[in-house]
């Protein structure tokens, strides 16, 4: 039986829960009893707050007032049926409940799709962890950890689980969300004896929080519910998720809509009832019916519905395109992006670094090869090295560069690739050309110790045993060269070392210079020898021995710029979005990227160091012109974003690192990267970016945009759409005696349309079109257009005007239909009134045909890319052809009221309808004319 008792855990040695726990600290557990564990334990992860039950949902799709109203109102009519039996079914009534049914039903569904598709989202960013099985480093999901599983966790990661610490180097975590407390703790292995709390429990990591310094190991005790996390979250219920600003501008321009219609359909019933003089009730209640259908018709109550069934398919394929959007407002900001501040390596460039050459005190070597394949040579001259003191240098150099590092180098499936950081990765793809083996390294350096890297010493140093030389200890070192430089006092040469005279650290840095203009990327690589006593001081394992070292030499690397990363530059730029690079490389270094890549034709470059003399208001008037930031620290990636934030800019900041965190929630869209990223920055951006791509950002822009377009389309069709109806309403009982709009026999009074076809209408136009356009592919020049002003409504005053003259154009074309259907009015017809309203139902349902093409774009034609989406045209033959059956089938007749139509009359129906098409048409032409007077 594994025993998992927390309490004991922190109390014991180390030793004594990994074997309690059946695990091995080495080869941690295989895989076959990992998935054993994972049956009988379950998943690591906090447990869900209840699903809703599909039946609730459902019910939920008829908690409106309005379709309350309606049930309301076709129950009444029900029961007046039930009394007068005037016909032979309450076909009103059935239509009603039935079309209701219908809608009720297409929500549902579209609520469920949309929360499929966010669920899959949430499993795209799903965390991982580094666990050792079988004897093996592997990543897996942190859902499948399971207790006896060994984890390796470095600085920026998220701790998956509860665990007991095997191992700490200057290991710190952020345990804020569990304890409150903000100071990181510092962790150690050692038991501890006395019950303490879990703030005190130095030797323990937990899921959920953070390391903020330092690297460790170790073994999982707790997973799931059974973690201090898990305890604390199953005394709290989860809160809901709050609503984008899209979809809360949205749901108030439909309240106020709303508002606005129900005032006109209580006035229209208002005036039916007065100027018509009724008084039956049956009559009272067709008005009312009449007035409620139509308020439920015009009212766009499910925009919000919309709104994320169409943001979440669209983040779908985002993702498809490896951009991972974490949080929905995202995909709004994107469209207004202004600037995109990128990091270099491995987002502008390939990440794939690949050691070039070598520089020691005897002379230079050339290293042939690509990639992280270690097949290559070492040359001097285009020859195999000849000169005995430049191989020694040379071999000496990439066996402290070697073992002052934290990379793997793996062979998978073929293909050569690094675990670890690709800086480091080159450096053992490099030793391993100059035939270095892992083995003999390992067998006579072993590690003892580590000062790790960071952002503030730009240096990392380990600490060895030499087997041949059991007295010493070794401090290997790589870092920046000019900090490097600082510390040493020698340099090696030929067989041992020498003075660092001040001749010789020119001449380095000359040669660091030179390098870095051939866009070379320059490690310095230095050593020091320590007594065997060394360290038995506690405060030894310190930056306090980075001191006094001996210089070895220079490595040049090089991080070629990814080709496509050139075409998306262009893109942005001419999509009024301007790319920056910011990073900690040298600016020589930089600038040759910059300029290979078409950031900058003449590169301004600012560094970190004149960044920190710069005033915040200096700043703000140099951040227009620069588009290089070179050797910063990520704290100043924070100064930049807020500088341009201050010039009106809308910001996309990338980021990997613990410290990029704070620039990532300040940018308007934190990017974290995916493969290099630090769980820290991942919970801190908005979007992550699953290849580490530069032009992923800008097809993400791209993407955001086409969405946003979308989520106006069908605004602009819905509400066109609606109004129409409300102005054909409202028309036809200002105008009824205009038309010839009299009762006559046993009608109490006469409208244009019945409750069923308003509702009809809305339940065929408002459904799949409106849908078909939210998925309308990106156009052609979205990237051509300048970035969406910050503010800016998703309905713009340019969209209200052709909002509003679309719905008139419906409202007169169908009312003109109507007059000439009907004897008297304007235009005489002959037709009796069942014919005049399927003339008009046709009428007002071919106008939203016609509209929704209109609906595409406020500027281009209709007719443009007019086959570009097979959903649309799919849409509308649906909606045709269940009108058709409304107007043929028998028992639909009957129960809408309709009859049937000539081949002479659909031509009227649909030229009449087109009309719409061809005076938008025109009126975009005079607005595209009037744009280019301008």
């Amino acid at each position: 039986m594994i025993s998992t008792e927390p309490v004991a855990v922190y109390q014991q040695p180390v030793e004594d829960v990994i074997a309690a726990l059946g695990s091995d600290a080495a080869h941690g557990l295989t895989t076959e009893e990992a998935r054993r564990r994972l049956a009988q334990y379950g998943l690591n992860k906090l447990e869900a707050e209840q699903p809703v039950p599909a039946w609730r949902k459902f019910l939920a799709q008829f908690q409106e007032v309005l379709i309350i109203l309606l049930l309301i109102a076709a129950a009444i009519s029900l029961v007046v049926w039930l009394i007068e039996r005037d016909e032979p079914l309450p076909y009103e009534s059935l239509v009603i409940f039935a079309i209701v049914l219908l809608n009720g039903i297409l929500g549902f569904v579209q609520e469920e799709r949309a929360e499929r598709a966010v669920a899959a989202l949430r499993a795209m960013t799903a965390d991982e962890a580094s666990v050792v099985r079988d004897g093996r480093l592997q990543r897996v999901p942190a859902a499948e950890l399971v207790p006896g599983d060994i984890i390796l966790i470095e600085e920026g990661d998220k701790i998956p689980a509860d665990g007991r610490l095997i191992c700490s180097v200057a290991l710190q975590t952020n345990e804020a969300s569990l304890t409150g407390e903000s100071m990181p703790v510092s962790k150690t292995t050692a038991p501890i004896p006395e019950q303490v709390g879990i703030g005190d429990r130095a030797n323990m990591v937990f899921s959920g929080t953070s390391v903020t310094y330092g690297r460790g190991r170790a073994v999982v005790t707790a997973t799931g519910m059974q973690t201090e996390m898990g305890k604390i979250a199953s005394l709290l219920s989860q809160t809901e998720s709050e609503p984008t600003p899209l979809q809360q501008e949205l749901d108030r321009t439909g309240k106020l809509l709303g508002i606005v219609v129900i005032i006109l359909a209580v006035i229209m019933s208002t005036t039916i009832i007065v100027v018509q003089g009724i008084r039956q009730f049956s009559a009272l209640v067709d008005v009312l019916t009449l007035g409620v259908a139509l308020a439920v018709a015009a009212v766009p109550e499910g925009l919000p519905a919309m709104v994320t069934v169409v943001l979440a398919l669209g983040v779908q394929r985002m993702a498809k395109r490896n951009a991972i959007v974490c949080k929905l407002p995202a995909v709004e900001t994107l469209g207004s992006a202004t600037v995109i501040a990128s990091d270099k390596t491995g987002t502008l460039t390939k990440n794939e670094m690949t050691v070039r050459t070598i520089v020691t005190a005897s002379g230079r070597v050339e290293v042939t090869g690509i990639g992280y394949a270690p097949v290559g040579e070492l040359l001097q001259d285009g020859h195999p090295i000849q000169d005995e003191s430049l191989r020694t240098e040379v071999t000496f150099t990439l066996v402290a560069a070697d073992r002052a590092n934290n990379a793997v180098l793996q062979q998978r499936d073929g293909r050569w690739i690094i675990q670890g950081d690709p800086t480091e990765g080159a450096l053992i793809v490099a030793a391993r050309k100059a035939g270095l083996t892992d083995e003999a390294l390992d067998k006579r350096f072993a590690r003892i110790g580590e000062v790790p890297f960071s952002s503030e010493r730009k240096l990392m140093s380990t600490v060895h045993t030499d087997a041949e030389r059991p007295e010493r200890l070794l401090v290997f070192t790589k870092g920046a060269p000019d900090i490097l430089l600082r510390r040493c006092h020698a340099i090696w040469v030929g067989d041992g070392p020498q003075p660092l005279t001040e001749e010789r650290r020119t001449r380095i840095l000359e040669i660091n210079e030179q390098l870095a203009g051939e866009a070379l990327r320059t490690l310095g690589i230095a050593y020091r020898s320590l007594p065997r006593h060394a360290l038995e001081h506690p405060d030894a394992l310190s930056d306090r021995i980075e001191q006094e070292l001996v210089f070895l030499g220079l490595v040049g690397m090089i991080d070629p710029p990814r080709e496509e990363a050139k075409d998306a530059v262009a893109v942005a730029k001419g999509a009024g979005i301007r790319p920056i690079m910011i990073t900690g490389d040298h600016p020589k270094t930089a600038v040759a990227i910059a300029e290979e890549l078409g950031l900058a034709t003449t590169a301004t470059v600012i560094t970190g160091a004149e960044l920190e003399r710069l005033t915040d208001e200096e700043l703000r008037t140099r951040v227009c012109e620069v588009a290089v930031y070179a050797r910063v620290n990520p704290e100043h990636k924070l100064r930049i974003v807020d500088a341009l934030q201050h010039n009106g800019h809308v910001v996309a900041m990338t980021g990997d690192g613990v410290n990029d965190a704070p620039a990532l929630k300040a940018a308007d869209i934190g990017v974290a990267m995916g493969i290099t990223g630090t769980d820290v920055a991942k919970e801190a951006a908005d979007m992550i970016l699953a290849d580490d791509n530069f032009a992923t950002i800008v097809a993400a822009v791209e993407e955001g945009r086409a969405i946003f377009a979308n989520i106006q389309k069908f605004l602009r069709f819905l509400l066109s759409s609606n109004i129409g109806e409300v102005l054909t309403m409202f028309g036809s009982v200002v105008l009824a005696g205009v038309l010839g709009l009299t009762a006559t026999g046993n009608e109490a009074f006469i409208a244009p349309l019945l409750a069923t076809h308003i509702l009809w209408i809305n339940l065929v136009t408002d459904g799949a079109p409106a849908l078909a356009l939210g998925l309308d592919p990106a156009a052609p020049d979205v990237m051509k257009q300048k970035p969406r002003p910050p503010g800016s409504g998703v309905i713009t005053r340019e969209m209200w005007l052709g909002i509003i003259f679309v719905g008139c154009i419906m409202a007169v074309g169908t009312l003109f239909v109507l007059d000439r259907s009907l004897p008297g009015g304007l235009i005489a017809g002959t037709g009796d009134m069942p014919y005049g309203r399927t003339m008009a139902f046709t009428t007002l349902m071919l106008f939203q045909m016609f509209n929704v093409f209109n609906a595409r774009s406020d500027t281009h034609s209709a007719f443009y890319e007019l086959f570009h989406n097979p959903w649309l045209w799919s849409a509308v033959t649906l909606s045709i052809i269940l009108q058709v059956t409304v107007i043929y089938v028998p028992f639909l007749q009957r129960a809408f009221d309709t009859v049937p139509l000539r081949g002479s009359d659909w031509l009227i129906c649909a030229l009449v309808a087109s009309s719409v098409l061809w005076l938008r048409e025109l009126s975009k032409v005079v607005r595209r004319s009037l744009g280019r007077a301008r």
